[in-house]
């Protein structure tokens, strides 16, 4: 599951050289606004097929937030 959301995000981020952990923070370390954190929620539902409440995105801190969610409910 972290691989899939790890990619997901390095693309809709353009990432290139960045490591991203489940640590990684969001807004600190990877800058997401609530643009980007939309289209990262789009993309996880549709590259997993699951569904997945605004408000996780837009209060969840860290990648593994989102990682605990999916493996928690999926």
């Amino acid at each position: 599951m972290f691989e899939k959301v790890k990619k997901i995000v390095e693309y809709q981020l353009n990432l290139k050289n960045q490591e991203i952990t489940r640590e990684t923070r969001l807004r600190e370390d990877l800058k997401v606004d609530s643009l980007d954190a939309a289209e990262i929620i789009l993309a996880i539902e549709e590259e997993l097929n699951v569904e997945i409440p605004d408000e996780l995105m837009m209060n969840a801190k860290t990648v593994g937030e989102i990682i605990a969610y999916l493996e928690e409910n999926y």
